[in-house]
């Protein structure tokens, strides 16, 4: 009977919800200098903005709404109020690439060690200003995205809201591990082609927890190691068709004008990565609505890791084509999207592809409503998130200084609140 009440307990502790890190008061007032509310261009200033339980329950001018009985006011000078930013594209499942390499990682790490590191990543990436988040593929660590997913969202672990996509779908013969031709490594992707098995993989990735479909739309498995189109126009269409009829949305990794456009025809959301991306490409976007996940920060730091020196040598033609492509979207009218691949580089570091977009020619704060309410839309997400007002979810962050007029502001996360539960605060 002990042995039974003591393995009852260890049993309970494992599944316990995190200790206090987090405090919800009944209510919290939040004064900063400034909020920015992630749809006007402009911070309020003598605002202030009233959290009960998980929501937002006022905001607007000090003294304009009555405070509830109680509430903690807290109090911060010289600070920006700002939504939690919305990450686009990420990969809890991935760290640096400079640590270990991509191959080695989806080969040689054990799956618990993968999850061991995405907890790490998690956390980090939650007190980094980052409350919700898009991951797009586990690489090769099967349905792991979903467990984490649910240990976020029942407090076993801290982390972000999590969106995920689980295996991501792959054309036979096109994604990696490849070693010899006659042998069959691991993927880091799900393979799958045709009609049957096309329905029959998109079915079963939904059945078992992925949010979004990913499709590879293209993949570098050219004769001369180039990016060419890796699904035919009418297996895109089946792939998309399928995922709405389950209510899941489809992004497609993509990076040739060919691929790019078959993937906006067939009705993906968003497109990552975009490396060649035509003018035409883009406005063909724009007109569809489709949003461009551009992962600047992935391609700058890979192109570090190779052995550029950033900022004393000239910039490489990948560093080039990446700053064409994103004028050329910006010039074109296509919805931006905040997503940086992290996980290539570290968890945490998320800001690095904001301030990327300033450094290529977006203004800072189109930056910010990028990673706002402009991602809170692209993800369905508006009528909770990306904004500060009346009645949504209270996921607000609180940095030094002025966003929107310096982006980097957003290193220096004084308070993270998600759901109302204060996860970090200024310290007296």
């Amino acid at each position: 009977m002990h042995l039974r009440l003591l393995a009852l307990m260890f049993a309970t502790a494992l599944v316990a919800p995190l200790p206090a890190t987090a405090q919800q008061p009944p209510a919290v007032v939040l004064r900063p200098d400034r909020v920015f509310d992630g749809t006007t261009r402009r911070p309020h200033r003598g605002w202030e903005v009233v959290v009960v339980g998980d929501r937002i329950a006022s905001a607007g001018p000090v003294g304009r709404a009555p405070l509830p009985a109680g509430a903690r006011i807290i109090e911060l000078t010289g600070m920006t109020l700002l939504p939690g930013l919305i990450e686009g594209h990420s990969h809890l499942l991935l760290h640096p690439y400079d640590e270990t390499p991509w191959t080695s990682q989806v080969l040689n790490e054990p799956l618990a060690m993968r999850v061991a590191y995405a907890v790490r990543a998690a956390e980090a990436t939650l007190m980094a200003g980052v409350t919700t988040m898009r991951d797009l593929g586990t690489e090769g660590a099967g349905y792991a995205d979903v467990g984490l997913k649910r240990a976020i969202e029942e407090g076993v672990i801290a982390g972000p809201r999590l969106l995920v996509s689980t295996r991501a779908i792959v054309a036979t013969g096109s994604y990696q591990p490849k070693g010899a031709p006659e042998h069959e490594l691991p993927l880091g992707a799900e393979p799958a082609d045709g009609v049957d098995e096309l329905t029959r993989v998109v079915r079963d990735q939904m059945g078992k927890g992925a949010d979004w479909i990913k499709v590879y739309a293209d993949y570098r498995w050219g004769p001369a190691g180039e990016a060419l189109p890796t699904f035919t126009q009418d297996e895109l269409n089946l792939i998309v068709r399928v995922a709405n009829s389950g209510g899941r949305p489809v992004v497609a990794h993509a990076s040739s004008p060919e691929a790019m456009r078959r993937a906006v025809l067939a009705g993906v959301e968003s497109i990552e990565h975009g490396d060649g991306g035509t003018p035409e490409v883009f406005r063909l976007m724009g007109e569809r609505g489709v949003a461009f996940c551009p992962t600047i920060a992935a391609g700058d730091a890979v192109t570090q890791y190779a052995g550029w020196q950033k900022g004393t040598e000239p910039e490489p033609g990948r560093i080039q084509r990446k700053r064409d492509s994103f004028r050329a979207a910006l010039d074109a009218g296509t919805p931006i999207c905040f997503g940086g691949d992290v996980g290539v580089y570290p968890h945490g570091d998320n800001v690095r592809e904001l301030e990327l977009m300033v450094e290529y020619g977006m203004a800072p704060v189109d930056a910010l409503l990028a990673a706002t309410s402009r991602n809170a839309l692209m993800l369905h997400l508006e009528e909770d998130l990306g904004s500060v007002r009346q009645g949504l979810l209270a996921d607000l962050i609180a940095v030094r200084g002025d966003p929107t007029q310096d982006v980097s502001a957003l290193r220096d996360v004084v308070l993270v609140m998600k759901g109302g539960v204060i996860w970090r605060e200024p310290r007296d």
